[in-house]
């Protein structure tokens, strides 16, 4: 994958009453500086506009209530606000949306568990956090699709057009490209545990939503491409795309929910600075 080069810089754009973004936490942890710090870039460029607040709390496995409640109340605390929401994943239907993908012939099940992945030839590891370069062991099975009544009990892979250059402008890092087959795979949409990936799941909320950007971080870029096919197998419109550089510590390791010291729920109760934390997120 090729990127234009990252500017520092947090260009807003004009405020527009049709402007509609969203901020989409999930409640597997404390939000950490990082969530926070790019949810306030997202209220930044919707000012003017509207803010949409979802909670994609769809694994219900690691989803707590302790955290959805904390999550409401860091937000308000680090001076996020919002006009809509917020709406709950958990409580949306998106077989219409599987249904659609499979009658149209570009998804398949598949067998294959992300250690049969990693331990293909063909396959090469992961950046973190992200999914492995399929090797196309199942995609001989896209022609069982339409005869499945229900995507219950396995995977279900969207077959990328191999070799197609995909492109978008980021809002913020510039132009983007990644080679579809190279770059990135056959990408999950349905899990056999009969929970719509993150893939599936964001697009069909987006384009319900009428989200016209997508203020996210940057280590989101690859899920990008992904969703650019979603949108186009589907006919919807494709947003704008703007992804925030992430927040590090001390040690330049990006920050995750494991950072319990730098959670929005411990830095409130130490009696921090919201204000001095939007400017300065790391030092404080």
């Amino acid at each position: 994958m090729q990127t234009g080069a990252l500017r520092n810089d947090r260009q807003m754009m004009e405020p527009s009453p049709s402007y509609r973004g969203r901020i989409a936490p999930s409640p597997t942890g404390y939000l950490h500086l990082g969530h926070a710090m790019t949810f306030w870039t997202a209220q930044e460029r919707a000012r003017g506009g509207r803010l949409i607040l979802r909670v994609e709390d769809l694994d219900a496995g690691r989803c707590r209530p302790e955290f959805r409640e904390a999550m409401v109340e860091d937000l308000r605390w680090f001076g996020i606000e919002w006009q809509e929401g917020p709406y709950y994943q958990s409580e949306r239907n998106f077989l219409p949306v599987w249904r659609r993908l499979r009658d149209a012939g570009l998804i398949y099940p598949c067998n294959c568990s992300r250690r049969d992945v990693l331990s293909a030839l063909s396959a090469p590891h992961p950046e973190e956090g992200d999914e492995p370069v399929y090797p196309g062991t199942c995609r001989h099975r896209i022609g069982e699709a339409r005869g499945i009544a229900s995507p219950e009990g396995v995977n279900w892979r969207f077959r990328v057009p191999d070799g197609e250059e995909i492109r978008f402008r980021d809002g913020r890092a510039g132009e983007m490209r990644a080679v579809a087959g190279q770059d990135f795979g056959d990408f999950l949409v349905w899990r056999k545990d009969n929970i719509p990936s993150y893939q599936l799941a964001v697009v069909a909320d987006d384009a319900t939503m009428g989200i016209t950007e997508v203020v996210r971080g940057e280590d989101l870029i690859q899920s990008t491409f992904r969703q650019i096919l979603l949108y186009r197998a589907l006919g919807l419109p494709e947003p704008g795309w703007y992804h925030c550089p992430l927040v590090r510590d001390a040690e330049g390791r990006r920050l995750a929910k494991r950072h319990e010291s730098l959670s929005l729920n411990e830095l409130r109760k130490a009696g921090a600075d919201p204000e001095r934390l939007r400017r300065e997120p790391i030092e404080n």
